[in-house]
């Protein structure tokens, strides 16, 4: 079983533990069904998340340094199972499927509840749409708490660094084409301290949230 399925306990039970322990309420949910559809605003709100990395640094050219160093085998090529494990020096990582209650990921959450440490980390994070034709014309847009870097079906497409806050399509893609039937998407979000967060979602040639996507991850939802 995916260990975030034991932080899946009722709305009222997290809203006391809440009040009485002064914990953020949950977010991050273990996907239930084989696909999903994005939020009525686009936002992609079903992902791939590898336990955090220890990693330093959130300027341009040490995040690019970061997310070009490899941790682990095809890093930027494999497509993951929820539960698969990962070697990165001594520590054996797990990549867990997640979906998010709100437009957001929150990835303070997502380390808190396993345990892991939330400053000074690098997240990976990956979810495949799938398209029912070729869509041209789109773009990849973006927000992150702190910097981050994205790539679709293996090109990166977007960057944004420093000390920031997450804020609605903070960055945004140059027009690209999308593939009918699965695309990959995959990001790196690095965190100095405190909270740390992401959104992403696709918009159309009139930049309005793109629609008629599914996104499914493997071994997820069975």
């Amino acid at each position: 079983m995916n260990s975030l399925h034991k932080y899946c306990i009722p709305a009222f039970a997290v809203l006391a533990i809440a009040a009485a322990a002064q914990v953020a309420p949950v977010t991050l949910t273990a996907p239930v069904t084989p696909q999903k559809t994005p939020g009525a605003d686009g936002f992609i709100q079903r992902w791939l998340l590898l336990e955090p990395i220890g990693v330093n640094g959130l300027t341009d050219s040490a995040v690019q340094a970061i997310v070009k160093k490899e941790y682990f085998p095809n890093q930027l090529t494999a497509l993951p199972h929820d539960g698969d494990k990962v070697a990165v020096g001594d520590a054996q990582l797990t990549w867990h499927a997640v979906d998010t209650k709100l437009y957001n990921v929150n990835l303070y959450h997502f380390a808190h509840a396993l345990g892991k440490p939330t400053s000074d980390v690098l997240f990976w994070a990956v979810t495949t749409i799938n398209c029912p034709q070729e869509m041209h014309g789109v773009r990849l847009a973006i927000g992150s708490n702190a910097a981050s870097v994205w790539w679709v079906n293996g090109k990166e497409v977007i960057g944004i660094y420093g000390d920031r806050q997450t804020v609605i399509d903070d960055g945004v893609s140059k027009r690209l084409t999308l593939n009918k039937g699965p695309n990959v998407v995959r990001a790196a979000v690095i965190n100095g301290g405190g909270a740390t967060d992401f959104c992403a979602r696709f918009l159309d040639a009139e930049d309005k949230p793109l629609k008629g996507l599914t996104v499914s991850l493997a071994g997820a939802g069975k």
